[in-house]
């Protein structure tokens, strides 16, 4: 059997230092098949992005056109710079059969649920315990004392709509973590809405039966 598939939505949440950052960098290194969601931002361009790589680079007023035409699958302020995810370059991915990697929070992820429910699969991602979600933070050496506080603070904010994913994942080993979340993937991508020309191939059995 050789049909074609649509893609998957995929969206990975974690608080920060959960191990959400290092499973989708495993899930790169062992998957062609799975694309990064790439958001359009009203924030200027650094030296080093590439357009339609890193982001989409548009203005204020573009970016107000595409909220209000619904071209955005989700979209939020963070400080003085929009970003979003525009629905053309998912819709493109998705029905080329490639499965899409989001890096959304859970507000990202309510209103992703809005507009595209049936084709995502959502991960949260726990820690085993706060000391050890503690000493990962600090063990990564990029944030103060008091960024690590604030982290945690916001830590139980996040962990307060764990109910809202479809799968949750205890990372306590990241090598099994990861294998947890490919077999999520792999499952999503047997369902019968996935395998877009399996009607075709069903119909074809059925053929080969009455030609008996």
């Amino acid at each position: 059997m050789d049909t074609q598939r649509r893609g998957v939505m995929l969206v990975i949440a974690s608080p920060s230092g959960a191990g959400k950052s290092s499973i989708s960098r495993s899930l790169f290194g062992q998957d062609p098949n799975i694309r990064l969601s790439v958001s359009v931002t009203t924030r200027q361009r650094r030296t080093d992005e590439v357009e339609g790589t890193h982001y989409y680079f548009v203005d204020v007023p573009t970016f107000n056109r595409m909220k209000t035409d619904g071209e955005l699958l989700e979209w939020a302020q963070v400080h003085d710079n929009f970003y979003g995810t525009p629905r053309a370059k998912v819709e493109e991915q998705l029905a080329a059969g490639n499965d899409i990697l989001f890096d959304v929070d859970y507000q990202g992820t309510l209103q992703l649920y809005e507009k595209s429910r049936p084709d995502m699969v959502t991960v949260f991602i726990l820690p085993p315990t706060i000391k050890e979600l503690r000493a990962r933070l600090e063990r990564r050496a990029q944030d103060s004392a008091g960024t690590i506080e604030k982290r945690l603070r916001n830590a139980k904010i996040e962990m307060q709509h764990y109910s809202e994913y479809d799968y949750i994942i205890i990372n306590d080993d990241l090598e099994a973590s990861t294998q947890k979340v490919r077999s999520i993937l792999a499952a999503a991508r047997l369902t019968r809405p996935r395998q877009i020309e399996l009607d075709n191939f069903v119909k074809g059995l059925q053929d080969q039966i009455d030609s008996l």
